[in-house]
């Protein structure tokens, strides 16, 4: 068969025969195929699409003629060039561009260098810190600086609080300088309790280089990462050209509003390195508010003002007013006083939080002294039946409130009535009804808030507020600040008497007087025994209760304030914490006066369980060491004190007699001596527990039964007492008395023995 036979007999050749008649091939899709119904309504569809193109068209023409018969604009619209320039801090819209002005000062410095720099243009006078790796550039460029002082502590915790000391003492931020790793992870506890407290904190830290972070190199820690929950604000430095500004940035946002604690983390590489080219004079800070925050920002000024005005309404027609003062009264030199003429004109009386001692003269009969758990009974029953509270720079601490349902019922229903209720101004949006629903906020500044309400504040003669006061001295006399006295020259010291005789020593010293405490019994002895008349005169650890805290703070008050008398009254538990910076103070010859109250006991938690556990003293004793001698050993002068009789000459030594260095003094106190008032956990402010003294003996007596060995312990203190004679104060015990002595107060308390075996 030939090929033309084969391709005729081929089948495809039928195919390709019919080709022809076989749609062409088009680029353009073949139409859907569609219903009569939908294909009509498709033609309508077209028809306005035609129609809109038109007339589109057409009102384009229209635009273009009338653009260009239409007088030329000399500038553009106002949308885009709006006369409020401050709102526009970023992007300006068809603004000619302007050449930033260049700062030339720290070319060819190092970054340690700037560092220095920056310090003397923030006016830092000192820092607290501790050298490390990392952090040697800065340390080599501050070296021998005749510009400030720095300290060094034993350790970067004490660093940190010693910061926090001067802080509360000046009000100017403290700086810690640190390296990185432990030594900034040993800060973080200091920078909570600076958050907490409302203290300015400015924090640098050492960092690896920044080619080796996330490599887990050598004394490597995320300290931006860790720190972000206890600090206001953080940054990492990655270039040395933004070093000046971001310190820049760290010392307005520790004091800016509300104060607090922040932190710059430093890599080794960026404080080695040198900067080489000029950097812009301007920076803008994190906290640089957005046009439409400022605007927010000017409706609430206005709104302020009403609230200030609702405010002294509700004041002028209160008849039980009372006016709850907290730190927020001390955050300006003027608010004390404000204060005071508040509640002067109206005739208020004035109860203060902790850490609002001072900022009213505790002498002035309108005084109620502290309130809360462990505050006055008399603050405590004016909070609750008072009909207006006025709550100043506080926050409602759980230590203030109590029971939150149960706080402040007579307020809550003048409120419901309109003749009272709760004014809160604070400083912190946060804070208001964030516990405590407010019938009035007013925030912002208190200081400058009182500046504006006191014109508005009708007067009042005590004899209009005769009736309330009245009351209120009835509560005084009822609920006084009662404890169990001495019963003679030889009998064991009460805590409670060594505060009141330091008061009455220094009585005609309050403005240079600044105590310092650490956290336990003896902080709320301090704060109630006390009488505190001065603003920053009381510096503590309030809102994270910080053990430890009160000798290093008290080095740093008195590294900021040279001239006053500054006392560390400390518990041997919370003494021991940070007691080697009692070193720190001999070696820099820092004048700090030491009180330690020791009683062998955690006595707070003791308490607790003394009152909700049933006397089962769970590892809440300890045996100290001779403090004496400890002292001594850091070159401290010192003395111990056992007895009722010779207290006042021992504290005469220690204020007058000691020098102008550090003096260390330890008393030694009763054991298993509560707190008193106390409002137990749970309970209203009204449910409070004071001082009986026939309740107090029955629960000694308890105390002792519960041990299981008051017999034994009459048979050690019958030992105890024969061989006392042959033990001085200040020489080592034995090892047997020792062990008999500690055995017989871990086990009952004993005072007799706790005086003689000391």
């Amino acid at each position: 068969m030939n090929t033309a036979t084969m391709l005729s007999a081929h089948p495809a050749k039928k195919a390709i025969q019919c080709l022809p008649r076989a749609r062409r091939f088009s680029s353009t899709p073949a139409s859907a195929a569609v219903s009569p119904y939908k294909r009509a309504a498709q033609s309508q569809s077209q028809a306005q699409q035609a129609s809109r193109r038109n007339v589109s068209a057409s009102t384009k023409q229209s635009a273009q003629a009338q653009a260009a018969t239409a007088p030329q604009r000399t500038v553009p619209s106002p949308a885009f060039n709006r006369d409020d320039q401050a709102r526009m801090r970023d992007v300006q819209p068809l603004q000619p561009f302007r050449q930033l002005e260049m700062d030339h000062s720290f070319v060819g410095m190092k970054g340690g260098e700037i560092f220095h720099e920056m310090m003397l243009r923030q006016g830092v006078k000192h820092v607290f810190g501790y050298p490390g790796g990392a952090i040697l550039p800065v340390f080599d460029a501050i070296y021998n600086s005749k510009h400030f002082d720095f300290i060094l502590p034993r350790h970067e915790q004490g660093a940190g609080h010693m910061a926090e000391g001067y802080a509360r003492a000046t009000g100017k931020p403290g700086v810690v300088l640190v390296t990185s790793g432990p030594g900034a992870t040993n800060v973080v506890t200091p920078m909570q309790d600076a958050l907490m407290d409302g203290t300015p904190l400015v924090v640098f830290s050492g960092q690896v280089v920044t080619s080796a972070l996330g490599s887990d190199a050598f004394q490597e820690a995320d300290i931006v990462g860790i720190s972000r929950a206890c600090t206001k604000w953080n940054v990492m430095v990655k270039n040395i050209a933004e070093l000046p500004r971001r310190i820049n940035e760290a010392f307005e946002i520790a004091t800016s509003g509300r104060p607090g604690p922040v932190l710059v983390d430093l890599p080794k590489d960026v404080t080695a390195g040198t900067l080489t080219r000029p950097i812009p004079m301007t920076s803008t800070l994190p906290n640089h508010k957005s046009a439409a925050t400022m605007a927010a920002r000017e409706l609430s000024m206005k709104q302020r003002d009403t609230s200030i005005q609702r405010a002294a309404d509700l004041i002028n027609v209160a008849k039980k007013p009372v006016i709850y003062a907290g730190q927020g009264i001390l955050g300006h030199p003027d608010g004390p006083r404000m204060l005071k003429e508040l509640a002067d004109k109206s005739q208020i009386p004035v109860t203060t939080t902790l850490q609002g001692l001072g900022g009213f003269d505790e002498l002035d009969p309108k005084s109620l002294h502290m309130l809360g758990m462990h505050g006055s009974a008399y603050a405590n029953m004016s909070m609750q039946e008072a009909d207006l509270i006025l709550a100043l720079g506080a926050r409602f601490d759980d230590r203030i409130t109590g029971s939150v349902p149960r706080f402040a019922p007579a307020a809550r229903k003048a409120a419901d009535e309109g003749r009272g209720g709760i004014v809160h101004f604070d400083i912190m949006p946060k804070n208001i009804n964030k516990v405590v629903q407010a019938t009035e906020a007013v925030e912002g500044d208190v200081t400058a808030n009182l500046g504006l309400l006191l014109p508005q504040v009708e007067s009042r003669t005590p004899a209009q507020r005769q009736e309330w006061f009245d009351q209120i001295s009835a509560w005084k006399e009822r609920f006084p600040w009662a404890y169990e006295k001495e019963d003679g020259p030889d009998a064991m010291i009460k805590p409670q008497t060594v505060i009141s005789t330091l008061s009455d020593m220094t009585a005609d010293r309050k403005d240079d007087t600044i105590i310092c405490t650490g956290v336990g019994q003896h902080q709320m002895w301090t704060a109630q025994h006390f009488r505190w008349r001065t603003p920053r005169s009381m510096i503590t650890s309030g809102g994270l209760g910080t053990m430890g805290y009160g000798l290093p703070a008290s080095i740093g008050a008195k590294v900021a304030q040279p001239n006053k008398l500054v006392i560390d009254i400390d518990g041997d538990a919370s003494f021991l914490m940070t007691q080697t910076e009692l070193s720190t103070a001999a070696e820099f010859n820092i004048g700090v006066k030491v009180i330690v109250l020791n009683n062998e006991e955690q006595g707070m938690v003791t308490q607790w369980q003394s009152l909700f556990y049933n006397d089962r003293f769970a590892h809440t004793h300890q045996r100290n060491p001779n403090f004496v001698k400890l002292a001594e050993a850091m070159n401290v002068p010192a003395r111990r004190t056992t007895k009722l009789a010779s207290l006042k000459d021992d504290l005469t030594w220690l204020i007058d007699g000691s020098g102008d260095g550090p003096a260390f003094l330890e008393v030694v106190t009763d054991q298993k001596v509560p707190v008193l008032p106390m409002v137990p956990g749970g309970s209203a402010l009204h449910e409070f527990l004071v001082y009986d003294e026939a309740k107090e003996k029955e629960r000694r007596r308890k105390t002792r039964e519960r041990s299981g060995r008051l017999k034994m312990a009459a048979e050690k203190r019958t030992h105890a007492e024969a061989s006392a004679d042959d033990v001085q104060p200040g020489a080592e015990r034995s090892e047997k008395q020792q062990k008999q002595n500690g055995d017989l107060k871990a086990e009952n308390g004993d005072s007799e023995q706790h005086r003689q075996g000391e």
